[in-house]
């Protein structure tokens, strides 16, 4: 009896029920304006997401009349100075945004990730001063949108062997010539940082990979939309074409150079994504409590048989674990202190864990669960691209077996 008493004044203690649905108590960890700034996303995301994402899914379309509100609100490019027209928020917080935006549709936070991670950072990191200053200001405002070409057809995992070719004329312009594949907002971008081989007789292969600002309107480039897509439905997804594209010779990233210059954004990328799929998790496990506590079967809630309390007590411990995972990387990221090995680890992991509650959320709304008035099995078909892209779970392991081993395995 006595045993019963402790365990249920454990449960009613505050210091584990802080926030409801916190069993341990993240937002202890979290400063004030962090909790504010999540809040403030959460409140866009219940009220101008989630009541038309279930149909957009279905119909295939980007909501794009979210874009002004995405950018009036400071949530695009959010970690990135305030002199260029960015909210200055740190890392952390710049997470949290990713995390409640994909609450709402991993295609809502692939938006955001690319236009802050792959478009501005990359202006940010290896633009010229008067680049940034045209740029930034516009992106961050969502009046103007960026896509990010790196992935070609042939070349995903080995971006090194991609055949994408900016070869420069006697008067310093540039002939853009290749295609690339699985491009997030290529359709309606209006600026493309596309990375390409150039000719370069310092380097001992004799080309170099820049970074180059393509205007979409652009004679000779072309985006296709990526048709048949059964993920990501509401998200834009396109091949981008590039035929003799002509540009001036200040279309160059001039700070870009090699193979690690799109390396870095796709670590920038990827640190937003451990987050990200946290929010998509987060919604999958409160869908299925919900559903849960309410659906009565054999004369009593769902929620009170063993066997979906184990799914639910899973799912939320493992929430909890990429939470401590993806904090404390941000706060190493504030720091300076983070590494590439660590991001693969967050991301491999997170998507992981995540894809495995969206799973587990369908099983347990049963048949309704393939409804889209449900998010589960939106969310576990979003995941499984999310699993694939900036880097695919594999590739991961391979990143940080190296890291723990010395040993590269790649090839």
């Amino acid at each position: 009896m006595a045993a019963s008493t402790d365990t249920e004044t454990f449960l009613a203690s505050p210091q584990l029920r802080a926030r409801e649905g916190d069993l341990f108590n993240i937002d202890a960890a979290l400063t004030e304006e962090e909790r504010a700034v999540r809040d403030s996303v959460r409140a866009f995301v219940d009220e101008k997401v989630l009541p038309i994402i279930g149909q957009c899914y279905v119909d295939g379309r980007f909501p794009r009349e979210l874009i002004p509100e995405l950018g009036e609100q400071g949530y695009l490019g959010a970690n990135l100075p305030e002199a260029y027209g960015c909210a200055g928020l740190n890392n952390v917080m710049y997470g949290l945004i990713n995390q409640e935006l994909e609450r709402g549709d991993s295609g809502i936070r692939s938006f955001a990730s690319v236009q802050s991670s792959l478009v501005m950072y990359p202006i940010y990191a290896f633009g010229s001063e008067a680049q940034k200053q045209h740029w930034l200001p516009l992106l961050a405002k969502g009046q103007r949108i960026g896509c990010f070409g790196l992935t070609e057809p042939d070349y995903g995992s080995n971006p090194a062997g991609m055949i994408t070719r900016a070869r420069q004329q006697a008067d310093g312009t540039w002939i853009l010539n290749g295609a690339k594949m699985w491009i997030t907002n290529g359709s309606m971008a209006h600026v493309a940082v596309v990375w390409a081989k150039t000719d370069d007789a310092d380097t001992e292969e004799g080309t170099s990979i820049r970074g180059f600002l393509v205007p979409t309107d652009a004679k000779g480039f072309k985006a296709k939309d990526q048709k048949g897509k059964l993920s990501l439905r509401a998200s834009d997804t396109s091949e981008l074409v590039f035929d003799n594209v002509h540009l001036p010779a200040d279309a160059i990233l001039p700070n870009s150079g090699g193979l690690k210059s799109p390396l870095m954004c796709l670590t920038q990328a990827r640190y937003g994504i451990s987050w990200g799929v946290l929010g998509a998790a987060i919604a999958c496990y409160e869908e299925a409590l919900s559903y849960g506590k309410n659906r009565v079967m054999f004369g009593k809630p769902i929620a009170g048989f063993q066997i979906q309390q184990q799914r639910l007590a899973d799912m939320v411990t493992e929430i909890v674990k990429g939470q401590l995972l993806s904090l404390h990387l941000g706060r190493m990221k504030d720091a300076g202190t983070y590494t590439p090995q660590q991001v693969s680890m967050a991301k491999r992991n997170n998507v992981n864990i995540a894809t495995d509650i969206a799973r587990e959320a369908r099983r347990l709304l049963g048949a309704v669960g393939i409804l889209a008035e449900y998010g589960a099995m939106r969310h576990m078909a979003n995941l499984e691209s999310v699993y694939t892209y900036e880097g695919t779970h594999d590739v991961h392991s391979l990143i940080i077996g190296q890291a723990v081993t010395g040993l590269g395995a790649f090839k």
